[in-house]
């Protein structure tokens, strides 16, 4: 068994939220909490009595009847406080004094910085002007952003009037856009005038024309500057921001609305068929949100938090969610490389971030190029570093600890747009193992079912959710009898969520991730999780990054290793066998490919995630179909064809 990489000490601990709200539980009930795993325990048998309780540790501000925490039999059809009401905005905005709430930085811009006070003041002049628009309840309002304090305020704004809201970020393609927009048939558009990223310009506008032509519902443009300080207005229906915030600048009304009234729409990736719109409830998200913040992440009014993310992706709306706590967000928009690969961590000594989020691709990006911000930056503000969007590989916990800080927590963290949150993710009072996600969330029933739909232990099983939580959304836009819904999570277990993520859980509770269960390998009937094969590739310092799939081949399916190689690099017979000999020794010989392929890319959502089922689709001749998810769609034409793939 491995030994720890970091262990919290004793002070930590008993500092944290999380051992504060076990004793304040176990005074309130009388049971006692000795650890995690008790306390995890409880939230996932005495579920009502443990959600009531993160209501009120957090200080949910609610109006109306809280006593009846749940109604309904099912994950999908449960009522969560049913006799509450409340307001997403009014609780993010729950501070209102000179402390800084969001920190901004861009390429191209000086930095910008809004006090509480003055995000509250700028959300009323908003949702004034959204109400003059004639905006109200329901009524859906999106955004083609970039992370910016406009982006927050447009979205805070449309939820204090009670309205919906929905983004994406502006490196988005026109049919991506439409995709989404076009389902959702929005009021009210906000967007910025372009973005930059990796020192380029990219105008948004002609892009934003198209879309108001074609989606006739948005009877308003809301323009604000990024690239210049007057954008040009020259679209229907367009009006510069300032114009928008220029009214009356009286006292916010938050709307009160039942506690799981929609906040958000999102949407699967949609690459493999128009995207599904995802509504997620706004208590249920605030609840989630805080539990994840406060408890697991151990974020206080002290911290300066960050995540590097578009406003395309459900870590914008996570970050966010840290408002409650009433700490201050950092925002960044733009390239994490440019104007070189400290960028990053420079803004963390220099802006004294506490909490540091980024994706497994970026640290190995760094370890590729042997950047080692330990040996040149202080980073003494820094405690946490978060990481998702894949998994973590125990390479990937290694240069963490020896090339950034060894006395920091790293917390892999996984969950999905789904569920707006996580599944599992970490714990400030438990260790970290290297390859584990340190717990499961509280009050998530996280188990692993095999092929036949039974609970395993220890063992590679499918992620499932067996009871119900509060961040379920609360149906699909346009899915009146809850069809797609229940297909999309609840068909292959009935009344059980089944995710589709392929996992361990571990004798310690810790949870291996081992990918997409819908991307997985059966060679000879043996069921391989990619992320088992990406480790010990990417562990290589000839290999920038890889991909496996399986090919049906001579009524068999074989694991196809696609690469792509360091600048210089061939790949030889000699590098195949190194990599086979990796794969060899860290797994099985079952994982060994048949086949390794150099290519100049692998092709990746806008979010970072490898979509081995698009590139599975094209090797057997099956149409992608929207290719507008993608960062580089491109480069899916490489994997088309290839000689090699009809050869034994």
């Amino acid at each position: 068994m491995s030994e720890p990489l970091w262990t919290p000490s004793q002070e930590q601990i008993d500092k944290a939220n999380l051992t504060d709200f076990m004793r304040r539980l176990a005074e309130k009930t009388g049971q006692a909490f000795s650890s995690y795993h008790d306390l995890y325990h409880y939230s996932i048998t005495e579920i009502e009595p443990f959600w009531q309780f993160v209501r009120e540790y957090t200080g949910l501000i609610t109006s109306g009847d809280a006593d009846t925490v749940r109604t309904g039999d099912e994950i999908w059809n449960s009522e969560w406080f049913p006799g509450a009401r409340l307001n997403f905005a009014e609780n993010l905005l729950r501070y209102r004094d000179s402390r800084p709430a969001l920190i901004a930085h861009a390429e191209g811009r000086s930095p910008r910085r809004l006090s509480y006070r003055e995000l509250y003041d700028s959300v009323a002049a908003c949702a004034a002007g959204l109400r003059r628009l004639g905006v109200t309840k329901d009524d859906r309002v999106a955004g083609i952003v970039p992370n910016t304090p406009e982006a927050i305020i447009a979205m805070l704004a449309t939820t204090a009037i009670g309205a919906i809201w929905s983004s994406c970020s502006p490196d988005f393609g026109f049919q991506g856009v439409l995709d989404r927009f076009g389902q959702i048939e929005p009021k009210v558009l906000f967007s910025a005038d372009g973005y930059r990223y990796n020192g380029k310009a990219i105008d948004s506008l002609d892009r934003v024309a198209h879309v108001l032509d074609a989606i006739p519902s948005i009877q308003h443009a809301v323009i604000f500057g990024h690239l210049t300080e007057q954008p040009r207005l020259d679209l229907p229906r367009a009006m510069p921001w300032d114009d928008l915030l220029d009214g009356d600048p009286s006292e916010l009304t938050f709307e009160q609305l039942p506690f799981d009234h929609p906040v958000y729409i999102m949407y699967s990736s949609g690459t493999t068929g128009k995207p599904k719109c995802i509504v997620h409830g706004a208590g249920g998200t605030l609840l989630q949100h805080a539990k994840e913040h406060i408890l697991h992440t151990d974020v206080t009014r002290d911290d300066v938090v960050f995540y590097f993310t578009t406003c395309g992706w459900m870590m914008w709306n996570w970050l966010v969610g840290g408002l409650q706590a009433g700490a201050t967000l950092f925002l960044y928009d733009g390239s994490p490389t440019h104007p070189n690969l400290s960028v990053l961590w420079d803004a963390v000594d220099r802006e004294g971030i506490t909490v540091f989020g980024t994706s497994p691709k970026y640290l190995s990006a760094l370890e590729d190029r042997r950047v080692k911000p330990r040996e040149t930056h202080d980073l003494s503000s820094l405690r946490t570093i978060l990481s998702t969007g894949a998994p973590l590989s125990i390479a990937n916990f290694e240069y963490v600890y020896e090339h950034i800080k060894p006395d920091v927590q790293l917390a892999s963290i996984s969950g999905g747009t789904d569920i707006v949150s996580c599944f599992m993710l970490g714990c400030p009072i438990l260790p970290v193992y290297p390859g584990e996600i340190q717990c499961r969330g509280l009050g998530m029933k996280v188990e692993t079912y095999n092929d036949r739909g039974e609970p395993v232990e220890y063992e590679v099983g499918e992620l499932v959710c067996t009871a119900p939580f509060p961040s379920r959304p609360v149906f699909f836009w346009d899915d009146p009898d809850h069809r797609k819904y229940r297909a999309a999570y609840f068909d292959t277990y009935p009344g059980v969520w089944r995710h589709g993520d392929y996992i361990t859980i571990t004798p310690r509770g810790g949870v291996i991730v081992h990918g997409r269960s819908d991307a997985t390998l059966n060679p000879g009937g043996v069921r391989i999780g990619t992320a088992e094969i990406y480790g010990p590739v990417e562990a290589l310092p000839e290999i920038v990054d890889s991909m496996a799939v399986g090919q049906t081949f001579n009524g068999d399916t074989r694991v196809i290793l696609f690469v792509v190689t360091a600048d210089g690099v061939e790949l030889d017979d000699n590098l195949r066998e190194r990599i086979r000999a990796a794969i060899r020794e860290q797994r099985t010989p079952r994982h060994v490919p048949a086949k390794i392929i150099a290519v100049r890319e692998i092709p990746h959502t806008l979010n970072g995630k490898k979509v081995e089922i698009a590139v599975t689709r094209i090797l057997h001749g099956q149409d992608v179909g929207n290719r507008d998810a993608l960062a580089n769609p491109e480069s899916l034409e490489a994997f088309r064809n290839l000689p090699e793939l009809n050869e034994p």
